[in-house]
């Protein structure tokens, strides 16, 4: 791959739309300017030989520009959601509407990245509109996504850079489901309980300031929410833990050796159930 200086990486606002890009070609990255914004790919590496002795497979990484395979459905998704925002995020409910005019006023003092607009833009079309816009396919395609890799456990998922603000991110969804719930609480589609799981404890403290309580929690600093909205999120609960919570537990207090001893390692006779093991994490 051809080295290339790029004197200036930051082309774009992180408040707007990115209008602008750096072309690839067949060495890869180019210091040649395209405008619009970058379609959403990527890069495909391919297994090369096992050195011997070795039992590591490595990975080719030479540039070809036929190894860019792009995102379909996430550039099919994006382009509904921005064709949808430059006709007024119509049909959404009352709460949603004062929440992305309050996010999106140009007269804010602390504003948001496009990105982190855009993600919650996302989640609420999915919800709220796309069945009305003939875009089922979508929540249609996401399904079947998750039943090839994921049966029984449904997910949407965001990924979003290092540095773009991901917990901020996490904050505006607890305020969109928490308010819209409180406003109908028979709203199926929305929730005001949360369980918030994190890869460890250092991760898991940083979080507290998604707790409506904390001194420092991000709906007050980075001004998420309006004043006259902020009682009724305080009635969403929270709770944050790490996943090593959710390993079984032995329930009895005996000695390794005592436990070893009696077969009870083996046999996981003295171990918590699945059930016993939620309702110890998420008794809340």
């Amino acid at each position: 791959m051809a080295q290339v200086v790029i004197e200036n990486p930051i082309i774009n606002t992180p408040f707007e739309e990115p209008s602008r890009h750096f072309k690839f070609d067949d060495e890869g990255i180019t210091n040649e300017i395209a405008d619009g914004r970058r379609t959403s790919s990527y890069f495909v590496p391919i297994a090369g030989t096992r050195k011997k002795g070795s039992k590591q497979l490595q990975l080719e990484t030479e540039w070809t520009q036929d190894r860019i395979e792009e995102n379909k459905m996430v550039n099919a998704i994006r382009q509904r959601v921005g064709s949808w925002r430059k006709d007024g995020h119509r049909g959404v409910t009352p709460v949603t509407a004062h929440l992305l005019a309050y996010w999106t006023d140009a007269g804010r003092e602390k504003k948001l990245f496009f990105c982190q607009i855009e993600a919650l833009e996302t989640a609420i079309y999915l919800t709220e509109v796309a069945k009305y816009h003939n875009d089922a396919w979508i929540e249609n395609a996401i399904r079947e996504a998750n039943d090839t890799s994921n049966p029984g456990l449904p997910r949407n998922a965001f990924k979003m850079a290092t540095g773009s603000g991901k917990t901020v991110v996490m904050a505006m969804l607890i305020t969109w489901h928490t308010l819209n719930k409180r406003a109908n609480p028979q709203d199926a589609r929305f929730s005001d309980t949360f369980l918030i799981i994190t890869p460890g404890i250092t991760i898991r403290d940083r979080l507290r300031v998604l707790l409506p309580n904390d001194p420092n929690n991000y709906y007050r600093l980075r001004d998420i929410i309006p004043a006259q909205m902020q009682d009724q999120l305080m009635q969403a609960k929270i709770t944050i833990t790490n996943f090593h919570a959710f390993q079984l537990r032995e329930k009895s207090e005996g000695s390794r050796l005592t436990k070893e001893l009696s077969g009870q390692m083996k046999t996981g006779v003295n171990q918590e159930t699945p059930d016993q093991m939620v309702r110890r994490v998420c008794r809340e």
